[in-house]
């Protein structure tokens, strides 16, 4: 079928006024960050002080309600939640633009980088509005929509691919289920992967509060991003396992062989080992902490690497799919 261009356009137009949101909603994400932290840190100690009076069996609990803090009453904190309806307004357009981008070509709306880039952000920020429903960590939003925005932006330039029919080798229906599933659990990593970054500065400041001290009314406690990185860890896994599963049927009934080394082949399955590994390691209790981050860390970089240089720089059988 003939690829429609008006839908085409309309999907690019959604897609650049996404990108456009998001940094809107970056930037009034950074003003809580960096002035709201007062307000978090007074306020948390008003619940201190509140819990210290109910040990002591201080004052009733008519009393103690009365005593809890206001929550996010300030300017900041305002504008923090406007950033949030910036980005759940972006979502929107996000998803707008992967829609149209599938009606145009008549097809998953994923058969190269850029239509890979831009579904795989999309669950990415998906899956931080999702965090921001079970944590309250709304003040971090800046941390995961600053990687987002840079590949959006290197996605719309460098990698940018006009609509049309994809090679006759993704002519498959192997495309919807194999490559699905490795958006998924690409686009759901990176939440993990900054929240062990987020993980590593606070547990310095932990250790060493007074050289560490400008992190730790800014971050949440290290358990909090610790539950963060490993919830969403465990989601993605089965997740991309099965969308490595599926690759190595289709290139059995594409190629004839179900694995033969291939660079994104094999950096896949490393990065596949080292979240197994990570896994392995949070369930482990002399394995938890730092040295767990450090291995999610590891395995996102593993996730890029396959992403970018892997498509962009070696030869392979996967190189089809390049920009």
């Amino acid at each position: 079928m003939p690829i429609n261009e008006t839908l085409s356009q309309y999907s690019d137009y959604s897609y650049t006024t996404a990108a456009a949101i998001y940094v809107l909603a970056l930037m009034f994400t950074l003003v809580e960050q960096g002035f709201g932290a007062k307000g978090r840190l007074a306020a948390e100690r008003s619940k201190q002080r509140v819990r210290e009076l109910v040990g002591a069996g201080g004052p009733s609990s008519t009393t103690v309600s009365s005593a809890e803090p206001p929550r996010e009453v300030g300017r900041p904190e305002r504008i923090g939640r406007m950033g949030a309806a910036l980005m759940v307004l972006a979502a929107l357009l996000h998803l707008s633009a992967i829609v149209l981008r599938g009606l145009a070509v008549h097809r998953a709306p994923w058969g190269n980088m850029y239509e890979y880039g831009m579904a795989t952000t999309f669950i990415a920020v998906l899956t931080w509005l999702v965090i921001l429903r079970k944590f309250p960590v709304r003040h971090l939003t800046g941390f995961v929509l600053l990687p987002v925005v840079i590949l959006m932006f290197v996605n719309g330039t460098m990698l940018y691919t006009t609509a049309a029919p994809v090679q006759p080798a993704l002519q498959s229906y192997w495309l919807i289920i194999h490559v699905s599933a490795a958006i998924i659990g690409s686009g759901v990593f990176l939440v993990p992967g900054v929240a062990s970054v987020l993980y590593l500065f606070r547990a310095a400041h932990d250790e060493n509060p007074a050289k560490f001290a400008r992190f730790g009314p800014k971050l949440p406690t290290a358990d909090v991003l610790d539950r963060i990185a490993y919830r969403t860890t465990i989601f993605a896994f089965p997740v991309f396992t099965f969308g490595v599963l599926c690759g190595a049927v289709w290139a059995e009934a594409a190629w004839g062989r179900f694995w033969g080394w291939d660079p994104k082949e094999t950096v896949a399955f490393v990065a596949w080992v080292v979240y197994a590994a990570y896994l392995h390691s949070r369930a482990t209790a002399g394995w938890r902490g730092k040295r767990a981050a450090i291995i999610n860390i590891v395995g996102f970089s593993a996730t890029v690497f396959n992403l970018f240089f892997v498509n962009l720089v070696t030869v392979g059988l996967h190189s089809y799919a390049g920009g």
